[in-house]
């Protein structure tokens, strides 16, 4: 791997901090290719509870790098197919994470910038970041962080900031609910903190479980397949060894064996 990001794992929490603060972060297919490759492998690693994602420098991810934007300008149909589909994976690789995901956003976020953070399960942003789907204004479109960013958003927000470009600030952001917590620079890693905490005292499988129940559940039509996926679902996390023994140790007032 190179030094386009660095990977840290300590007390649990797997650390992914995008690392070309010259560039503003801006993503390439290889520096894809490596996130995808850090969130693959901190996914899987039995050390890891909590996944952080952040980035050194005054932008959080500007979106694609402009050499790279360059260089695919004459690509066939196939070729930019063939390269999309490696953001597509890398977004999708994020999104589904079995462990809980948090985007640290310390700085400006841009175009798939905005595929990161809406593919975070929380985002903590400083007060003083930016945020913009800025495509259209390059005769583009956000076709491969669509899916993340208009579940982070909703249609509605997603409709005016896409087809306007409008550069919004971190309140905005809040509001509209990109973003969950706006904080000064000072407390971005105290807030970052009290996630993590909050994840490492819940049990992993229910986590994973959960997180695989928000998205099937998700603008899904409330009839009866619902109702009864629903109902298999929480007999699954009843039988499980964490259900059992997590409902043990609140009963009997002891800890979980995910916390011994």
């Amino acid at each position: 791997m190179s030094n386009k990001l660095t990977v840290q794992i300590e007390s649990g929490v797997g650390r992914i901090t995008l690392n070309r603060p010259e560039l503003r972060n801006a993503f390439d297919s290889g520096f894809i290719a490596e996130l995808n490759q850090a969130v693959t492998q901190l996914a899987t690693d039995s050390q890891v509870r909590v996944l952080v994602l952040g980035a050194h420098g005054e932008a959080f991810c500007a979106g694609a790098d402009l050499n790279w934007m360059r260089s695919v300008a004459d690509y066939t149909h196939e070729q930019n197919v063939q390269d999309a589909s490696g953001l597509a994976q890398m977004l999708n690789t994020l999104y589904t994470c079995p462990k809980p995901t948090i985007a640290r956003v310390q700085g400006d976020t841009y175009a798939g910038g905005m595929g990161l953070v809406s593919a975070c399960d929380v985002v903590v942003s400083v007060d003083t970041a930016h945020f913009c789907l800025s495509e259209v204004k390059l005769g583009l479109i956000p076709a491969t962080i669509s899916p993340y960013v208009i579940r982070a958003m909703g249609p509605r927000a997603a409709h005016r900031y896409a087809l306007t470009a409008e550069r919004f600030n971190a309140h905005e952001a809040r509001r509209i609910g990109l973003v969950h917590e706006v904080v000064s620079a000072q407390a971005l890693d105290e807030q970052v903190a009290l996630w993590v905490k909050a994840f490492l005292s819940a049990s992993p499988q229910a986590l994973a479980s959960c997180k695989r129940l928000l998205h099937d559940v998700a603008h899904e039509p409330i009839d009866a397949g619902l109702m009864q996926m629903t109902a298999r679902a929480i007999a699954q996390s009843r039988a499980s060894e964490d259900g059992k023994d997590g409902v043990q140790a609140f009963l009997n007032k002891r800890k979980p064996h995910w916390l011994t």
